[in-house]
């Protein structure tokens, strides 16, 4: 039993122990704790220190890759980084301007991206298809290369595909012809010139010349640099003085300035007058770069405009054809625009000894290309004009006569003749006439049998001369003209008559003189009158009597 209450004695020392010890760690750490937070802002500012701007706010932060990374356009020279007009591209794909890369080549001998050597020889020239947009696509599925696209390119020939195109119909056909000239290539020639899984290559802080700083300047970058001007940021007095002195005779600002002279501005009249102004008094008041303006000006409206508000007749033209004649109704009060472009090519002589390069025999004839390739041709003013679409005008029945064109707003010089009632074409294709006589002429010409692959006609369809019999275009330039010199006669009469109108008021209103001297307007015949009258009269140089003011005074009741 004495056994029992020691060893229970024992166990309660042990506990008691390591209670005072657990009270004692824990009152430590409370003490340390009070201790840290007795006077911990006493070193807080009114500022951002540089140690708090370093760890906490700010400062050099760890690099990431991805936030160095700077992507460069697939249509971009991965020299010049610049959009690239002869693009060429490495065994790599990486595409450089030929431009660029070849005194790059010249100069270095290395390859601009990696470092590594590179030869002249070693580039493939590539062939980037445009659609009529002008933007890059594939030449087999037509789809428009993006940044993520991905495509690829053909070392023996050079032409670019998209690689779904090449996938699709080389890798699993397994058979390696190229898509467009049917040339053999193997496996080992496709070159991928984007991947969008694996942008590395785009990456322009990994680029060589980008990392070393180095690049080959142009000749004229090389010429300025032979001016001691070229690397002087500050000058002192008498450098300027002397640079002053050497530029005294200097005559580049003088071409410079002669060469930059301002478009002169086109006179307005009543006929070309808009109901808008051409805002410069409001640019200039709101830019300092604008030269000062305080009038309204009118601004000017195009001259066709103006000139097709007078056209309100029909053309018509005779084409004169190995076949027959065909006599054509010009819509020009409807499309002048279309109009005028064919009468001016036919008076122009711009037709004549052309060919109908396609025909499709119940569809149309086509024709107006001086090449006869059905590409070429231009308008009257050089370039495309635009769509004039008319709801009452429509591809139906024979004989309709519509402008030809590869896309919207790119009407130049080709025209077609429908054969049948072609509705689908509306809004698409612009339409500026009608064929009234010769049908039996275009009878002719849609029997001349063509080639099922081309639709060329088989014997030549010959467009020999056309005659233009009434050009509406030369009836409204006259009018104008007209009405135009009947204005300035009429503003010449007012600007006559205002100013013998203002003789008129002036000298109205001029004193009359009757003597020289003093009192020279005081009319003798005035004075002479009033001095008869002061003879005659009574006078007047003595003072007016005052009338005498009777008082009032009460008097008697008799008047009660």
């Amino acid at each position: 039993r004495k056994q029992e209450v020691t060893k229970r004695r024992r166990r309660f020392r042990v506990v008691d122990v390591k209670v005072c010890c657990f009270y004692q760690n824990n009152l430590s750490d409370l003490h340390k704790k009070l201790k840290m937070g007795k006077r911990q802002h006493q070193k807080d500012k009114m500022y951002i220190t540089c140690s708090e701007y370093t760890h906490f706010y700010g400062g050099k932060r760890s690099e990431i890759p991805q936030a160095n990374f700077r992507r460069l356009p697939f249509d971009h020279c991965s020299l010049s980084l610049q959009p690239f007009e002869y693009p060429v591209c490495t065994e790599e794909g990486v595409v450089f301007d030929l431009l660029s890369i070849v005194p790059w080549i010249k100069k270095f001998g290395t390859n601009p991206i990696s470092g590594e050597k590179l030869e002249a020889k070693s580039l493939i020239k590539l062939n980037f298809a445009k659609n009529n947009d002008g933007k890059y696509h594939c030449p087999v599925l037509y789809n428009v290369f993006t940044n993520n696209s991905h495509f690829v390119a053909i070392k023996v020939t050079g032409n670019v595909f998209s690689y779904e195109a090449v996938e699709q119909l080389n890798i699993k056909t397994k058979s390696f012809k190229d898509l467009l000239t049917d040339e053999e290539f193997t496996r080992k020639d496709i070159i991928v010139l984007q991947d969008p899984t694996n942008l590395d290559k785009f990456n322009v802080s990994d680029f060589f010349h980008v990392k070393n700083n180095l690049k080959v300047l142009d000749p004229d970058e090389e010429k300025a640099k032979l001016d001691p001007a070229y690397h002087l940021k500050t000058t002192n007095l008498e450098t300027r003085e002397t640079l002053a002195e050497l530029y005294k005779d200097y005559k580049g600002d003088q071409i410079l300035a002669a060469t930059m002279k301002e478009p002169e501005a086109k006179k307005t009249d009543k006929f070309n007058a808009a109901h808008y102004s051409k805002g410069t008094v409001s640019s200039s008041f709101t830019s300092t770069a604008m030269t000062p303006e305080t009038t309204q000006v009118a601004d000017a409206i195009a001259d066709d405009v103006v000139r097709y508000q007078y056209v309100k007749k029909k053309g018509y033209v005779r084409l004169h054809t190995n076949k027959g004649d065909l006599n054509l109704e010009l819509h020009c009060d409807k499309v002048p625009k279309a109009g005028e472009n064919f009468i001016q090519l036919c008076k122009k002589g711009y037709y004549d000894g052309t060919v109908f390069h396609r025909s499709i025999r119940n569809f149309m004839i086509q024709g107006g290309d001086p090449t006869g390739t059905g590409t070429g041709g231009e308008s009257f003013w050089g370039k495309p004009f635009k769509d004039e679409f008319r709801p009452n005008l429509s591809h139906a029945g024979r004989g309709i006569l519509s402008m030809a064109n590869s896309g919207p707003n790119t009407n130049k010089s080709q025209f077609f003749i429908t054969f049948r009632s072609c509705t689908y074409l509306d809004r698409k294709h612009t339409i500026f006439g009608r064929i009234v006589g010769g049908f039996e002429a275009l009878t002719a010409m849609e029997n001349v049998e063509s080639d099922p692959k081309s639709d060329k006609p088989k014997s030549e369809i010959k467009l020999i001369s056309a005659t233009v019999f009434v050009d509406p275009y030369e009836e409204a330039d006259a009018k104008i003209a007209a009405e135009r010199e009947k204005e300035l006669h009429r503003e010449e009469e007012e600007r006559q008559q205002t100013s013998i109108e203002r003789k008129k008021a002036k000298e109205e209103q001029a004193p009359q003189t009757f003597k020289a001297g003093v009192g020279k307007y005081i009319n003798p015949a005035t004075t002479k009158r009033s001095a008869a009258k002061d003879e005659s009269g009574p006078s007047t140089s003595g003072a007016v009597p005052k009338k005498s003011k009777g008082k009032a005074s009460f008097g008697d009741f008799s008047s009660w």
